[in-house]
Parts: C-alpha cells; sequence; structure tokens
C-alpha cells in the first residue's frame, strides 16, 4: 500500500526518532487521505501519527537484527541530513 515508506530496519546507524515519525506521518496521510491539516482533521491526524510512531519504535527495538541493510535510503538521509 504505502510503496514510498522506506525499510528501517537494519539501517546503519539505526534509524532515528525523525525518520520514524517521517514514516509514520506518510503512513497517517495515505491511510486517512488527508493531505493538508484543518482544524476538524488535525488533532485526530496527530493522534494517529503518534500512534504509529510509538507502535513504530516498539516494533523496531523489539525485532532481531536484519543480516543486510536495506537497498533503499530514507528519504532524509537523501536529503542530506545526518541522522543522529
Amino acid at each position: 500500500m504505502c510503496r514510498n515508506i522506506t525499510i528501517l530496519r537494519g539501517l546503519k546507524p539505526g534509524a532515528t526518532e525523525e525518520e520514524i515519525e517521517a514514516a509514520a506521518r506518510q503512513y497517517v496521510r495515505k491511510v486517512s487521505g488527508v493531505q493538508t491539516l484543518s482544524a476538524s482533521t488535525s488533532e485526530p491526524f496527530e493522534r494517529a501519527v503518534r500512534a504509529v510512531h510509538a507502535a513504530t519504535a516498539q516494533l523496531l527495538g523489539s525485532l532481531p537484527e536484519r543480516r543486510r541493510t536495506p537497498s533503499t535510503t530514507p528519504p532524509l538521509r537523501r536529503l542530506g541530513e545526518r541522522p543522529s
């Protein structure tokens, strides 16, 4: 469904909070169909982003290490931002 969300498990160095949030935000945007936040969509949208972010961080923290790094680079790394 979300082909543009890159694999975060196995990154070297590991996925940052910003990368996890960006993936969560993209997922929520895709499934909700909300592209621009309004007064009526902002709070539920942001609540969903926080929930997906927390679930993603928990998932990544509980999975075993990957044998290979992902074949794609997360967008924040492609833009030249350095992971912390």
